[in-house]
């Protein structure tokens, strides 16, 4: 089926329960009979449960009762061996799908070798397309539901502190087991996946013919930028040039035609020479004609078409924000928007923006979110021979990887096990990290790179990706049991990931690490900085997809229009103030949105997080507490946080270490 005859194609309507409440009485007056009269509320919560998923084709009303019957575990001793029957079957089923369906897309996530025509497809190959369905037909979800309660995120919340390992491990186990997915449906989801991550990673803008107000060009003639993490590494990059605002304001335009659609097709597809003005959107002094459009907003109406098809099959989590929220992240939707907005409303904010203006000896611009680096900066030529010096490739990195974590003050034996299971490539895309589901597996380190070198920005993009995978193989080697392996969200992760970037420096011998104070304040207000910047499009995100469900049948040029406006208002209550107007709509330009719908939040929660957890470290060992709170096992996230730092996810640490550290560094000026 082509992809418009697919998005117009009927989609399957959740099959309705053959069971009702009589069968799930007769079940469990069976199980008692059996059993006894003591696991009667067991049995029956078990086979209503079992019920929510029971569908004709499973077998009539006698054949669902002989189920129960025959599946109902009631001694405590064979639970336990059920839970551990499950784990392990689970683990295998899943590890080794998740590293057959992770080979399969190593060609189209990897730069270097390209087949056109066949890596596509086999990045969309799924060996299991209906495993949520097989997993009901051939009876193992059944089980699973009828022993093993499947606490939603109320529940959780509630009472999650005062659970058992196997408690946890049996609640993880159960959850595996939701709706039974159409295959059609999986597959249209995956390709929808696939298709925007490519257009994301494909998305590099020429900026060669790109000049700036006075016609300067700034890059070499065959120059381009991945959209939008590059543009915006460029725009930072511009803080270390005497000349660099003229550059910055130009790259600013480049990013706003990207947002709202009308890069120049020419300019694109790299048919013209002409001078590219993004300010004026000329080419050659001649207005341009034949924009992009709005591409971008029709790949996120995909992601809005399938999240539609999926919503009936998730009663208690009826759509893609609810799922997002309480099944992915499992943090409620209201209390992660109190944050962003108590982060944004945070009255050192304003001390922050008389620190920039300070710092940058200028009224402060829109690009200036951007601004993080507020250490003495350096010439990007010299951060680039930096890593040459001890990094000339990727290659070079991973090999010393051992001798890195050593120099971080891992013990020499983990940092040599740890290091041996990093495997370090070059992605299309931006960076990312791939972990172990399986002990007999490595995790894969995804960065970007220079044409001839690493480079800063890759070596930097390295460095983050380290956190995920010191996370990633911690948590698979030393969870409390395979199924809490891993940390409750990728906020959690994503923690890890900034407290290792943060270290990039130090790794390159480039940091004085002697003034632990004015590393630890610098570290503090760069990370409220970082906050509120992604505080912002986390919020429009979220705010986005909302306009979405109230607006079903929206065109990809109302939701680009919508979108704009969105980011209009957020600039003007939370942005204008410090930063001034902003004809960009700069905070739309995430291209997560794009390839990884309602993501963002967990950077917000990730800053956040991790100056919780680099706070905790503060004065303590970091590869001991890297391995203690990395074990922890998937709790709740804000469990997890108790368990790790003592305190739930809180702004405040963040907040007030910041206001501290302006104190000491920049003399509380206003």
């Amino acid at each position: 089926m082509n992809p418009a005859a697919e998005a117009a194609a009927p989609v399957r309507t959740p099959v309705q329960s053959s069971i009702g409440p009589g069968e799930i009485a007769a079940a469990a007056d069976a199980i008692v009979a059996t059993h006894g009269e003591a696991v009667r509320a067991a049995a029956a919560a078990g086979a209503a449960r079992v019920a929510s998923r029971w569908q004709a084709s499973d077998g009539d009303a006698a054949a669902f009762r002989a189920f129960c019957a025959q599946h109902f575990v009631a001694s405590p001793a064979d639970r336990v061996r059920l839970l551990a029957r499950l784990e392990t079957a689970l683990e295998q089923i899943g590890g080794h799908l998740y590293e057959m369906r992770r080979t399969l897309r190593r060609w189209s996530d990897l730069a270097g070798d390209e087949f056109a025509g066949v890596d596509e497809v086999l990045a969309q190959f799924d060996p299991a397309p209906d495993l949520s369905d097989q997993l009901y037909r051939q009876k193992l979800g059944f089980i699973a539901l009828l022993n093993l309660d499947r606490p939603d995120l109320k529940a959780m919340l509630a009472a999650g502190d005062g659970w058992s390992t196997d408690e946890w491990a049996a609640a993880r186990i159960a959850q595996q087991f939701g709706p039974r997915i159409p295959s059609e449906l999986a597959d249209r989801a995956r390709r929808v996946s696939h298709e925007a991550s490519q257009f994301v990673a494909k998305f590099h803008v020429p900026v060669g013919t790109m000049v700036d107000r006075a016609g300067k060009r700034w890059f070499e003639p065959d120059r381009a930028l991945l959209a939008h993490w590059l543009v915006r590494e460029e725009i930072k990059a511009g803080y270390g040039d005497p000349d660099g605002l003229a550059k910055q304001r130009a790259l600013m335009w480049v990013m706003a035609r990207h947002i709202d659609g009308t890069i120049p097709s020419d300019v694109m597809h790299h048919r013209t020479t002409a001078d590219w003005d993004p300010e004026r959107n000329t080419l050659g002094g001649t207005p341009a004609v034949g924009l992009l459009g709005p591409d971008r907003y029709r790949h996120i109406l995909a992601h809005r078409d399938v999240a539609f098809a999926y919503d009936p099959w998730y009663p208690e989590a009826p759509t893609a924000i609810a799922r997002k929220f309480d099944l992915a992240r499992e943090i409620p939707e209201t209390d992660v928007e109190r944050l962003l907005v108590a982060l944004l409303e945070h009255p050192v904010r304003k001390d922050l923006a008389a620190f920039l203006r300070t710092r940058l000896g200028r009224a402060l611009e829109p690009q200036d979110i951007y601004f993080e680096d507020i250490a003495e900066s350096k010439p990007a030529a010299e951060m680039n021979a930096a890593v040459r010096a001890r990094f000339p490739d990727e290659k070079e990195f991973e090999r010393r990887l051992p001798e890195v974590l050593r120099g971080l003050g891992f013990p020499a034996d983990e940092a040599d096990f740890l290091g041996a299971r990093i495997r370090v490539e070059i992605a299309k895309g931006s960076g990312h990290a791939m972990r172990p589901m399986l002990t007999e597996h490595g995790a894969w380190l995804r960065t970007s790179r220079l044409k001839d070198e690493l480079g800063w920005d890759g070596f930097d993009t390295a460095m983050h990706e380290l956190g995920h995978n010191l996370e990633q193989l911690y948590s698979t080697f030393h969870a409390p049991r395979p199924a809490l392996r891993n940390v409750p969200n990728t906020a959690c992760t994503e923690a890890f990931a900034f407290l290792y970037q943060s270290l990039a420096k130090r790794v390159l011998g480039i940091e004085d690490a002697a003034d632990a104070q004015r590393s630890a304040d610098l570290d503090a207000i760069a990370t409220m900085l970082a906050a509120c910047q992604i505080a912002g499009p986390s919020l429009l995100e979220l705010r986005m997809w909302r306009w979405i469900y109230a607006n079903p049948a929206a065109t990809a040029e109302e939701l680009r229009d919508a979108t704009l406006a969105i980011a209009r208002d957020l600039w003007a209550r939370f942005y204008e103030r410090d930063f001034g107007s902003d004809p960009y709509c700069i905070l739309a330009a995430y291209q997560h949105m794009v390839g990884h719908p309602l993501y963002l939040a967990d950077y917000t929660l990730g800053h956040v997080i991790s100056h919780q957890v680099r706070s905790h470290l503060r004065g303590k060992d970091l590869a001991t507490e890297t391995r203690r709170i990395c074990s922890i096992g998937r709790l709740t996230p804000d469990l997890w946080m108790r368990r790790a730092v003592g305190q739930g996810i809180s702004i405040t640490p963040l907040a007030d270490d910041c206001a501290a550290a302006l104190r000491r560094v920049a003399g509380g000026a206003k």
